[in-house]
């Protein structure tokens, strides 16, 4: 018998859906489920309106996490919420192309919603389709921005509160009350009626983003089974007299005809000098092996570099990770950031290693670079049994503990002698450099030469803190 096909699959969706593990001739969504409805309408317009090939679809986290497994365009999975300002860096980036921000009512109304309303506020000519099922979909069923008040759910078992949890937000109002955007609509797929003028509406927001006419939302009020604890036919009549009651379907805003087509903001800088500043700059490239060998390096050198913020703690630990990736080691560093950076006690975590490094997280340190009485109050604990403490003797007062110690009078070395105590790391950095001899000086000097780059004088300050740092140790060992 043979077979015709009257209506196949948009050219939009890929033939057979390889990405998908298992089933390869179906999509993962529950019967009943929106998401597949609205997939094909965007699929379908997408090929008709000659936009394929620089259409980019963003997934976002929902039960369309995997919405890649099926379109056969560009697209890209982003964190929760984090859609429109991913689809701001896209289309600003390469203006001529498409960017359609798929989102739900708890990624787009709850995380994301600074997101998504500022995104609208600007104008950023991307088509953002709102899909609004009244519940955290994916995770189980819980109360969402969207959730109709008395409406039960896994967290409102008794109905949504308006006292408590307030009012269900209407999306699609607020921000048909912003100035930028250029068209609006609210529309549901339920029936053959309302999906044609969902279909309708989805084409009209590509269409003014193709045209360059800035934001544009469809909002979907679409059916989650599931989650609503109905069948397909009760869900989609609960979406009809209550969703809609409180959501009405209309065009709340179309005005793209009094738009002209936005043009692409003119950066105030040049691109080919941003491309050499990133590409070309001449930094020193790690030595050959042949003049400068690997040092013989067993296991992984773990260091602990820590003091008050504002002393240079994190490029502290950021000169001794370059230095031995110059010289051909796998580095890693790690820094803590918070209240440390005002003051408290910062500190980074630095691993060096001949093989690949298991975890850049520093538990058990082999060296402990302090610069402050609160990191080694905090730290000293972590030091290894035959771990090395390098610290500064002007602001640590160090009881005999053990282990072995080096002081180094950092800061009244970096204030007297070099004439900048903010120079105080590179002192330290010296002396870790005489003290280890593990990495060879010249690493050391085309580090703080490539981290400070173009700033001569910092340079210079910085170079000759190392060498008293180096000299300091020595002095100290006769």
């Amino acid at each position: 018998m043979s077979k015709k096909i009257i209506y196949g699959k948009p050219k939009g969706f890929f033939d057979v859906y390889d990405r998908r593990p298992g089933i390869k001739n179906s999509t993962h969504y529950c019967p009943g489920c929106g998401h597949g409805i609205l997939h094909k309408l965007i699929a379908e317009a997408v090929s008709d309106l000659g936009m394929l090939d620089n259409t980019i679809f963003i997934c976002p986290v929902g039960c369309s996490v995997f919405g890649y497994y099926y379109f056969d365009m560009a697209s890209i999975s982003v964190p929760h919420g984090r859609a429109p300002a991913v689809a701001t860096g896209l289309v600003r980036s390469n203006p001529e192309c498409f960017v359609i921000s798929y989102q739900g009512d708890g990624d787009l109304g709850a995380i994301g919603f600074n997101e998504f309303i500022q995104a609208a506020n600007r104008g950023e000519n991307i088509a953002v389709f709102f899909v609004n099922n009244g519940v955290y979909g994916m995770t189980g069923g819980q109360l969402a921005p969207t959730t109709l008040p008395g409406q039960k759910t896994l967290t409102s078992p008794y109905g949504r509160s308006v006292e408590t949890e307030g009012y269900p937000l209407k999306v699609s109002e607020m921000v048909a009350a912003l100035d930028s955007p250029v068209y609006v609509e609210r529309v549901a797929l339920t029936s053959p009626k309302n999906i044609r003028a969902g279909r309708q509406a989805l084409r009209k927001a590509l269409t003014y983003m193709k045209e360059k006419k800035g934001f544009s939302l469809v909002e979907f009020l679409v059916g989650c089974p599931v989650n609503l604890k109905k069948n397909a036919k009760d869900t989609n009549d609960w979406i009809e007299k209550d969703m809609a009651s409180y959501f009405p379907l209309k065009c709340f805003k179309d005005i793209a005809a009094e738009r002209s087509p936005k043009k692409s903001v003119t950066g105030i800088y040049d691109k080919e000098k941003v491309k050499t500043a990133l590409f070309e700059a001449e930094k020193i490239h790690p030595f050959d092996e042949a003049s400068v060998p690997v040092p013989a390096l067993k296991g992984e050198l773990r260091i602990k570099c820590a003091g008050f913020g504002g002393q240079g703690i994190l490029s502290l630990g950021m000169l001794i990770a370059e230095a031995g990736h110059l010289q051909n080691l796998k580095a890693s560093w790690l820094p803590s950031y918070g209240p440390e950076m005002r003051g408290g006690t910062a500190n980074c975590s630095v691993v060096l290693s001949r093989d690949s490094i298991g975890s850049p997280i520093v538990k058990v340190a082999d060296v402990i670079i302090a610069m402050n009485q609160p990191s080694v109050d905090r730290f000293g604990d972590d030091l290894a049994e035959k771990g090395v403490l390098i610290y500064d003797s002007v602001n640590i007062k160090l009881s005999d503990n053990g282990h072995r110690a080096y002081s180094v009078n950092a800061s009244i070395i970096a204030k007297d002698v070099i004439g900048d105590v903010r120079c105080a790391n590179s002192v330290m950095l010296g002396a870790f450099c005489e003290i280890f001899g593990l990495i060879d000086e010249r690493s050391f000097i085309n580090s703080i030469t490539n981290n400070f780059q173009g700033k001569g004088k910092v340079i210079e300050l910085n170079l000759r803190a190392f060498q008293e740092g180096r000299k300091s140790v020595k002095t100290s060992q006769k």
